[in-house]
């Protein structure tokens, strides 16, 4: 876990990072959130330097992990939990679960249990003969083309960043072990689904919700052979999604962001921020909300 920024701020700033990452994936993102508030970034036991665990867990063990991580460091709530595609439906669960500790969520390109009632038949029908296990499979051995290819995509998207923080980063995720977490820690996704969905409703925070609107290169890779028109019908369908999640509770927000899924923090930086400072000055007592604006 690391803590950056402002001392004896609330709420606290929670990155929960998207399946296949962990915490410093989101270090540019941890950094302009650290200029506002207390922020933290922590991998989840299994994946990067996390406590060692079997994976796939559970939901209720994943919020259970990250609600005691915050207490051994002292970092009291209520927190704006800043949630990304996997890492999204975690910090829902939280706010289900312990409604009292969260101010505010911030969703990037969020995992949803109605995420492919929303899409194309054709593309559902493409995802339901993807293998996961014979994909993780083959981690033990990419071939070295695939392997510099991602070398050369992570290194494209973080180019700005330390060399410090970044090469270790992208050996992480071209490692067994890194691509293997990944693979293992959504497979059961349609349980978490499950979990959530019986957990109740989201209570009364503002919601804002970041969508990508575009198909960044980690996309284009994944995606070999799909039709560049239905990957745009995913998008669309997402956004629908979103919208209509948004829209059943009382302060719930989309914005597009011009990235990708993988990239929607990295391309999508400012928005990031944006939204962390709209849900810290949300969060405020009303006199306080009146003096940031007056400022």
């Amino acid at each position: 876990m690391e803590m950056l920024g402002v001392a004896n701020t609330s709420p606290a700033v929670i990155f929960l990072a998207g399946g296949g990452a962990v915490g410093r994936d989101y270090w540019n993102v941890h950094r302009k959130a650290a200029e506002l508030a207390t922020s933290v970034i922590y991998d989840r036991a299994g994946t990067g330097d996390g406590a060692p665990a079997e994976l796939p867990r559970t939901s209720t063990e994943v919020t259970d992990e990250l609600r005691g991580l915050l207490r051994d460091a002292a970092i009291d709530g209520p927190y704006v939990l800043v949630g990304h595609s996997l890492g999204g439906l975690y910090a829902r669960h939280y706010a289900i679960r312990f409604p009292a500790e969260v101010a505010g969520l911030l969703l990037l390109d969020p995992a949803h249990e109605d995420y492919n009632a929303y899409m194309p038949q054709e593309l559902r029908e493409r995802w339901e003969g993807f293998d996961a296990a014979e994909a993780a499979a083959t981690f033990e051995n990419l071939p070295d083309e695939v392997v510099q290819l991602y070398r050369g995509l992570f290194a494209q998207e973080l180019a700005g960043w330390p060399a410090e923080v970044r090469e270790p980063l992208i050996d992480y995720h071209l490692s067994p072990h890194g691509l293997k977490a990944g693979f293992q820690e959504a497979s059961n996704v349609e349980q978490l689904y499950a979990e959530v969905r019986a957990a109740g409703p989201l209570p009364d925070v503002p919601l804002l919700i970041l969508s990508s609107t575009t198909v960044d290169p980690f996309k284009e890779v994944v995606s070999q052979g799909i039709p560049e028109a239905l990957l745009q019908e995913e998008i669309e369908a997402k956004s629908r999604l979103y919208t209509d999640f948004a829209g059943s509770v009382p302060r719930g927000e989309v914005r597009p962001v011009e990235a990708g899924h993988v990239t929607i923090h990295l391309r999508g930086e400012q928005a990031v921020r944006d939204a962390i400072a709209d849900l810290l000055i949300s969060s405020q007592p009303t006199e306080k909300k009146q003096q940031g604006g007056a400022a």
